[in-house]
């Protein structure tokens, strides 16, 4: 059974930083893609970054890039996402998602995603 585990939420004040963890078992980790999604009250799941964990190549969404860094250690079968410089606007509650590396073509779209973890709130005082 797939199961993703996310962890390190919390409420941190405009600027600081957040690590984000996703704990995967029940699949073969080195051939799945994990990507990282936020929800905010009243709006839709948006993506925010993508690993392959084969290859370790990343995509992040502009809002984030430069501010967000995602990475996966495989011998922990976890993939990481770094926030800093937070703003307010990064408020959300933060998902993990798992599938095959193909998934990186429409990565953006959580419908395309098969796997899903529980969510991490994240608040971002002003």
């Amino acid at each position: 059974e797939v199961q993703l585990v996310e962890s390190g939420g919390g409420l941190v004040q405009a600027g600081g930083s957040l690590r984000l963890s996703c704990a995967a078992s029940g699949f073969t980790f080195d051939d799945y893609a994990i990507g990282w999604f936020r929800q905010a009250p009243g709006k839709e799941r948006e993506g925010v970054s993508c690993i392959s964990s084969s290859d370790g190549s990343t995509l992040y969404a502009d809002s984030v890039k430069g501010r967000f860094t995602i990475s996966s250690d495989n011998a922990k079968n976890t993939v990481y996402l770094q926030m800093s410089s937070l703003k307010p606007e990064d408020t959300a509650v933060y998902y993990c998602a798992a599938d095959v590396p193909e998934v990186l073509r429409v990565w953006v779209f959580p419908e395309e995603w098969d796997y899903w973890g529980q969510g991490t709130q994240v608040t971002v005082s002003s």
